[in-house]
Parts: structure tokens; sequence; C-alpha cells
């Protein structure tokens, strides 16, 4: 079968001591979908294929899509200047110069990332991530970073690109950043499993992602600070990401232009939101996106026209943190790196 590989995967990671591995591909004609472990450690409630997981980074592709609603609609462009239009860039957060809609959503603002001042160490790990943040305070993390003039233009990789964004979003729509993504794209296409800032702690169909701290295991999962991130917030499924980039690449949400904008690389493979990857049987460039968390690992691929999608989710073995262990990070991108493979090689031998 086509899906061989996949599923060889997903057993591998299971081998490894996976908490759960869920998957669903798609293709013209047919899709195929499996899932791997529990819900719970605890209760050992075996896991499903449409079973609700947090995507981390898959947000940012969401939330590009908004952006990019705004300019449809001639409310702001992508090189337009964003300094006047943000609080936090006029007071503490000190640009070192005029940095645009478009290097906000590509990751070339060289802004810092306000991870980088949350967590100082293992003893921050739970009380932060039990603290709800505002995104102005995610701006004001932001201004106790260096940001320095030389990596504008260069790519740097930054949750606070995204906050920063959210706070536009919320200033140019007047409403609250769950309910602008749940306005332009949940509900359009129908993602049932998709919230943005509800906790769902007692959600029964939540895969729980569980760590170590000083050798005992904790569960993490879906936690106050992320709730509400234009970044990193969003609860979905494997079929809801499906979903949503199916509609992206067919036509559903933004303009044809705005879209050619979004796949568009400005810095190696990132464009607006999404990364451009190898190239299908038709020559046609295929795109995907990709979460991380401690305790999860997403990555959801589409081609180019929005006829075929793949999408895994693994919550990872209860591990050390990179506070504790800087190795697991390296393992971590590892498991990316497989997952990524195993999605692509499917999509080859289902490319007609």
């Amino acid at each position: 079968m086509a899906t061989d590989t996949l599923d060889y995967a997903m057993t591998s990671f299971m081998n490894e001591d996976a908490v759960a591995v869920l998957a669903e591909v798609r293709w013209p004609g047919g899709e195929w979908s499996k899932s791997y472990g529990v819900r719970d450690l605890d209760s050992k409630e075996p896991a499903r294929p449409d079973d609700r997981v947090p995507v981390a980074s898959v947000t940012k592709t969401m939330t590009a899509v908004s952006v990019l609603k705004l300019v449809d609609e001639g409310l702001i462009g992508l090189e337009d200047p964003v300094n006047g239009m943000l609080e936090a860039f006029q007071a503490g957060l000190m640009p070192p110069g005029p940095i645009t809609l478009r290097q906000l959503l590509s990751h070339t603002s060289g802004m810092p990332s306000y991870g980088e001042a949350l967590y100082k160490g293992i003893d921050d790990l739970v009380p932060v991530s039990n603290q709800r943040l505002s995104l102005h305070r995610v701006m004001e993390l932001t201004s106790t970073l260096p940001w320095e003039a030389r990596m504008v233009g260069s790519f740097r990789y930054s949750d606070s690109n995204y906050a920063a964004l959210g706070l536009i979003l919320e200033k140019l729509r007047g409403k609250p950043f769950a309910e602008v993504l749940r306005n332009d794209v949940v509900e359009p296409l129908g993602l049932v499993k998709t919230t943005v800032d509800d906790p769902l702690v007692a959600a029964p169909d939540l895969v729980k992602g569980y760590v170590t701290i000083k050798g005992h295991r904790e569960e993490a999962g879906v936690t106050q600070e992320q709730l509400g991130s234009p970044s990193h917030g969003v609860v979905s499924s494997v079929p809801d990401v499906n979903d949503f980039l199916a509609g992206l690449f067919t036509g559903r949400l933004i303009s044809a232009g705005a879209l050619a904008e979004m796949k568009r690389p400005v810095v190696g493979p990132y464009g607006l939101g999404l990364f451009e990857w190898s190239e299908d049987c038709t020559g046609a460039p295929r795109y995907f996106a990709r979460g991380d968390f401690f305790d999860f690992q997403t990555v959801a691929l589409s081609s180019a026209d929005g006829r075929y999608q793949a999408t895994m989710t693994v919550a990872s073995p209860p591990a050390p943190t990179p506070f504790e262990d800087p190795d697991v990070e390296r393992e971590r991108a590892l498991w990316s790196d497989q997952m990524r493979s195993a999605l692509l090689e499917t999509m080859d031998r289902l490319c007609q």
C-alpha cells in the first residue's frame, strides 16, 4: 500500500515509547487514517485518529491567513510599516527601524522571541506554564531582549512576530484574536475540533502530553501560557488540520493573489506562515506547516492545488525538557524530519 511507509514510521515512534501517534492522508478519491497509543497514560484509553491535540506553530499558518484577509480587504499592505500601529513598538520595545507586515509574517523582522525572557530554567517551567499571558505582556517580555539592527531582513524564527500580528488583528478588527480566528478560519471551514482559547481540560478526546521534571513524570498538555496565542495556541485534530490546508489551497479562505504571496519564499523555504518543500510528480512545489512543543510534534503537508494532504501528530515519550537535557532538542528535530520524510514519501506514492 502507498501508506505502508507512513504506518511503519508510526509504529517506529511507538516502539520508542511515544504516548500516541495519529495520522491522516487524503488524495483524490480516497483517504487513510490510523492511530496508535493512548489518550492518557493513566486511563490507557486508546487514541483515535480524530482526537484533539495541541498543534503548536501550525497556529501561525492560520494566523497568517487572518492577516492576509486584512490585506485582501485593503485594511493594510504587506509593505506597510507597522511601527505606528503597535503601542509596544513606541514604548519599551524599540525596533531598530521601520518594520513591515511582511517582515513579521516571514520572521525577517529580527525581533527576538519572548520565550528567551519567559523561561530562565527548569524551576520556571510549571509556574510559567500555568500563567495566562496577554499579548501586551508578551511584548513587554520581548522588550527585555536586544533587537539588533543587523538581524532585520534575516530569518529569525520568533513567536513574538506572531504576537505582534495578533495585536494588529485585534486593532483592525476590534475583536479579540481568538474571535478573529474563529470568524476567518474555524467557522468558514467547519473545523469542529479546533479551538483557540478553550482549555479543554476535561475533553474526553484530548490526547495528553507529558514531560519529566527532575525525574518525575508531569502532565503538560494544553497550558495556560498557550491559550489564545497567535503563534502556538490552537488545539485541533489531524483531520481538521487537513481540512484547513485543503480549504487554504483550494482558495476558500483568501484570494489567489494573497495565497501566492503566502507561498512565495522570502528567506530560505519560508514564505508567509508556510514552508515550501520538494516538488511533487507534476513538478509543483508542496507546502508544509509544523509545530513543536516539549510533548507534541505535528507536521502537515499539502499539494499546491489542495488535492492532497498528509498530517501526523506524535505525542512524544515523557522526557526531560531542554533545560535539563539539551540533547532532547536534537532528538525532537530528528523525529520531526522522520515524520516529514514519511509523509512526503506517502504523497509521492499517491501522486498522479
